[in-house]
């Protein structure tokens, strides 16, 4: 059984901050919750001293492709559905 990998990133734009510490909360709130509901690895992986701009990546292992690709289309349904962000960019790939 071979291992599958599945990295992604999402460029964000989070309008409504008024400080550092509010864009740090949105961005652990979401690195959190990606944790939490589907078992992968996430950080804060660009512009941390930016109020208004994050990137936000997740990695994982798996044992199957199609588990892999599910779980990369759940963390882009978990990132695009939070109201506080607007996705700009992102990129993902299973190799």
């Amino acid at each position: 059984m071979a291992a599958v990998y599945g990295r992604a990133r999402w460029e964000l734009r989070i309008p409504d901050c008024q400080s550092l510490k509010d864009k740090r909360r949105v961005v652990h709130g979401l690195r959190d919750r990606a944790r939490s509901r589907l078992k992968v690895s996430a950080a804060e992986t660009a512009f941390q001293n930016e109020m208004r701009r994050a990137e936000v990546s997740i990695a994982f292992v798996s044992s199957d492709a199609t588990l892999a690709r599910s779980i990369l289309d759940r963390a882009d349904a978990l990132i695009a559905s939070d109201p506080r962000v607007y996705v700009l960019e992102t990129e993902s790939e299973i190799f």
